[in-house]
């Protein structure tokens, strides 16, 4: 990378950031965290821009956080991902320095401080500056002309499509100003066109909120107009650091390096092609890292699929370059690293990622291979397209997104047929219907055999828990039968069953089936499952004692204890549901429910965590409608009528003309065949046990209720009371003992590693006398070789052993350590390289050399020209790899 000639102002990605920030709080502004990648807005996937935390505010639907606001906002876009690596500046992770006023100061004091910043921090030159305003903007050009400055020549009046921001078609919405640096002012300021990309860079936007749009087109001035602003971290890294792309920053660039020496290659060297591959890996590496990070996990929808498209990318950019083995991890190991000081939750939540970068890559591996040979031999038929059948094969079979293909097919001057991809598509949808139709399993073919020779079930169950009922039909051990006998496993068909069959969510009833059977001695069924077959009940059981036969009379007895753990279960699901919405989301759906005798599950659409503290407003709303003793009422009506009452259907379930409505007075109304308690204080407790993502937009709660509380309670109390024991504290001490512990244990740690710091640095002073003196650099000065194993020390600890090394030996120093962190664990090696100015441009690279050294102990990594740590995990083979650095740096440098 070019040096920046400018010395004591901003320049690395984070010194960039720390200023942007400090500039404005400074100023008044509230410092904000960077919100998650996974938005609460569910108009859109993910987050895209840096305002789009604040979109609530802006529109008036949430109260500001403060008066006025800054923050680094990461953000993820793909819609132009065919540009990543091809054009200067196109990512699809980056992060957005932005600063807001809400209803506070306006147009003039935002221009004043963005022309103070950027030429007075970051000490831009304004001869490389030109702004761009609104073309109606008079107001906005003449406070950069008469109250900042500017060059008239350098203020660009642009039209509505460039500079002018709305919300939608309706609401909040005003003109842009934008600030472009100019990479080649000496052009002049006649004729300028900021849609030159090789001369200008669009750097700082400045939107003033000062309309509100109406269905007609009017714009109406807002009583409070707010500010919203985006400067470009990366855009504004390439400028200061003065390099000829964004790729090319300290944001970037060391994970290009880490590639590049996985490949076995150096970036300079490479022709477009290797470079853009590279450039891909660099920014798609930050990308996946902080989706998985932020709770995405690669799947076929939504989220999950812009990160398995990513994903895959990645490997194959990878494959292009000769990566003939899992990397994945190891771009996921150094994007944290180069990612954790500004985002510390990478580190907490490292295995995660890891492990899902792991295991998607494993998956794609599988089939990759054979894919490419048949897109191969595709291309090699020069065809004038990909048909849709062979798309689909390579979607269908080999896992590739059609965008994969589509991209790979532009590479060749190819297109896909997509409306033979779509139909294709279709066909599979239609075969794997018809295929859930005709699976043929033994016991559910006897058991479709009677059921459907059967007249539907009579379901007594919601008035009586006890019922005579006659056996229509059996299932033994597998085959109709018309007889069966203690020990057997049958399935029955009854004319009649107070049994709730599975359905709705909630399981089937337990209970037991009894009478005198056909041998006059009495029998005993027990009944473990109940489902349903169209509309006929079957019943799944053992024939405890005795025998029976089809045309029996039984007596079928449920569980009561069970129905009434379902029964509160099942109203608690109601509750819960009424609770999301009236806390979380009136929008909010079911997604699919699980209602047990022990517990509850609800999954709901929802694109974003509930917090703890609305799981506990839940909680205490739903406790609060149990104890004020609603009593239910439910009814059958047409399903319009139901509707049109208010009732809540499940999205995309199938309903027949006349429902059934449970109502729970002025709390919830549902479309439900399930059992339910006649008053809400039966239910006794609820309590929520956890909270978790199960799909793209898909969480879920998991609850119990009535006894089940009980039993919750006194397994935690299992966990509570030895704890309480063993700190010698009350049980509500035990968090703040802990807490303490583990701060004694981080101070120890901490304490630990400046000793094996100091250690490691007293060791390697040590060394000093040893460096060796090899040919020679500018102006005959020999160059200073040392490479030494030192173990015990972690990466840290050998990294400023390293670099202390290079310090005292100069310029001409090439210094390569190597060890063991734990002398007894061979199976972790690290490296370090530290190159001093002669060395390097001598030709060696610290993050190149150091990366392939590394391969000799199964490992791989990399850094800066000057400094790189890597690793392995065959300790075994260090010696040998560091006598191979020895002899290949005196090679290099004799």
């Amino acid at each position: 990378m070019a040096a920046n000639p400018r010395t004591g102002l901003p320049k690395s990605g984070a010194e960039i950031r720390a200023a942007f920030l400090d500039f404005y709080e400074q100023r008044g502004h509230q410092p904000m965290a960077s919100a998650s990648l996974i938005p609460d807005d569910p108009t859109v996937l993910l987050t895209i821009a840096g305002m789009l935390p604040f979109k609530p505010v802006f529109l008036g639907q949430q109260q500001r956080p403060a008066p006025r606001a800054t923050s680094s906002q990461k953000c993820i876009r793909t819609n132009d991902i065919e540009n990543v690596g091809r054009t200067a500046r196109h990512h699809t992770f980056f992060e957005m320095l932005g600063n807001f006023s809400f209803g506070d100061y306006f147009k003039e004091q935002a221009i004043q401080w963005a022309w103070e910043l950027s030429t007075g921090v970051f000490g831009l030159s304004p001869r490389n500056l030109v702004v761009s305003v609104f073309r109606e903007d008079d107001e906005a050009e003449a406070i950069w002309r008469d109250g900042v400055g500017v060059n008239p020549k350098r203020i660009i009046r642009m039209d509505e499509a460039d500079n002018f921001w709305a919300s939608g078609p309706t609401g909040p919405c005003g003109p842009c100003s934008e600030i472009y640096y100019d990479f080649k002012p000496e052009l002049g300021n006649d004729g300028i066109d900021l849609e030159d990309d090789s001369r200008f860079i669009e750097f700082y936007n400045l939107v003033f909120m000062q309309y509100n749009r109406d269905a007609e087109g009017t714009l109406t001035p807002l009583a409070n107009r707010n500010i919203d602003t985006g400067m470009g971290l990366e855009r504004m890294a390439q400028i200061l650091q003065a390099v000829p792309n964004n790729y090319e920053t300290d944001l970037i660039y060391p994970l290009i390096e880490t590639a590049a020496g996985l490949a076995g290659i150096d970036y300079c060297a490479q022709g477009d092609k290797g470079q853009t591959s590279l450039k891909v890996i660099g920014d798609h590496s930050r990308a996946i890292t902080q989706l998985i990070c932020d709770g995405v996990t690669a799947s076929n929808l939504g989220r999950g699929y812009i990160l398995r498209r990513l994903l895959r990318r990645v490997v194959r950019h990878g494959r292009l370059l000769g990566i003939d083995k899992p990397f994945l991890t190891a771009m996921g190991e150094a994007s944290i690293a180069l990612m954790q000081d500004a985002y510390p939750q990478l580190v907490e939540r490292r295995e995660v990622i890891l492990a899902e970068l792991a295991r998607e890559e494993a998956r794609f591996l599988e089939t990759l291979e054979r894919g490419e040979k048949l897109l191969a031999d595709v291309l090699a038929a020069k065809p004038r397209q990909i048909s849709g059948a062979q798309a689909f094969e390579l979607y269908d079979t080999y896992g590739f997104p059609l965008e994969l293909t589509e991209e790979i097919a532009e590479e060749h001057g190819l297109t896909v047929d997509l409306a033979g991809f779509e139909a294709a598509m279709e066909a599979q949808r239609q075969r794997a219907k018809a295929a859930a139709v005709s699976i043929d399993l033994t016991l559910q073919e006897a058991i479709d055999q009677v059921a459907s020779a059967a007249e539907a079930t009579a379901f007594k169950g919601y008035e009586a828990l006890e019922h005579p009922s006659c056996v229509l039909a059996l299932v033994v051990n597998g085959e109709p039968a018309e007889r069966a006998v203690a020990g057997d496993s049958v399935q029955l068909v009854l004319d009649s069953t107070p049994f709730y069959g599975e359905g709705g969510g909630q399981v089937g009833d337990r209970g037991v089936l009894s009478g005198t059977g056909t041998g006059g001695d009495g029998v005993i069924v027990s009944i473990e499952a109940v489902s349903r077959n169209r509309s006929v009940f079957v019943h799944s059981g053992r024939v405890e004692r005795g025998s029976l036969a089809v045309g029996d009379l039984l007596n079928a007895q449920v569980d009561r204890a069970c129905r009434r753990r379902a029964q509160a279960n099942h109203t608690a699901t109601h509750l819960l549901q009424a609770a999301l919405k009236q806390v979380v989301d009136p929008g909010i759906g079911q997604a699919g429910s699980l209602v047990d005798f022990d517990r509850l599950r609800f999954d709901f659409h929802c694109p974003r965590a509930v917090n703890p503290a609305e799981l506990e407003q839940i909680e205490a709303l739903i406790n609060g409608w149990i104890s004020e003793a609603h009593t239910l009422q439910v009814a059958e009506m047409a399903i319009e009528q139901a509707k049109a009452a208010g009732a809540v259907a499940m999205f995309g379930e199938k309903y027949a003309d006349v429902v059934r409505v449970v109502d729970v007075p002025g709390v919830s109304m549902e479309l439900c065949g399930g059992t339910h308690v006649a008053n809400t204080a039966e239910i006794g407790l609820f309590k929520i046990v956890a909270e978790s993502g199960v799909a793209a937009g898909i969480r879920r709660i998991e609850a119990v209720a009535g006894p089940a509380v009980l039993a919750y309670l006194k397994e935690r109390e299992a966990v509570v009371k030895p704890l309480a024991e063993r700190f010698k504290a009350q049980p509500g001490e035990i968090v703040e003992r802990v807490g303490q512990l583990a701060d004694e244990l981080k101070a120890t740690q901490k304490a630990l590693a400046a000793a094996r710091a100091e250690l490691a640095a007293a060791k390697a002073a040590a060394l000093v006398a040893q460096a060796q003196a090899v040919g020679a650099g500018a102006g005959g000065v020999p160059f200073q070789l040392m490479v030494a194993r030192l173990d015990g020390v972690e990466g840290a600890g050998l990294q400023g052993a390293a670099q202390g090394l290079a310090d005292q030996l100069g310029d001409g120093a090439a210094v390569v350590l190597g060890g063991l962190p734990d002398p007894t664990d061979l199976g972790k090696v690290i490296l370090v390289a530290a190159f001093g100015k002669a060395v390097i441009a001598a030709g060696p690279k610290a993050g190149a050399f150091i990366g392939g050294v590394a391969k000799a102990c199964g490992g791989g990594g990399g850094g800066r020209p000057n400094l790189a740590q890597a690793g392995g995990r065959d300790g075994a083979a260090l010696d040998g790899a560091l006598a191979q650095a020895r002899a290949e740096l005196e090679a290099k440098l004799s």
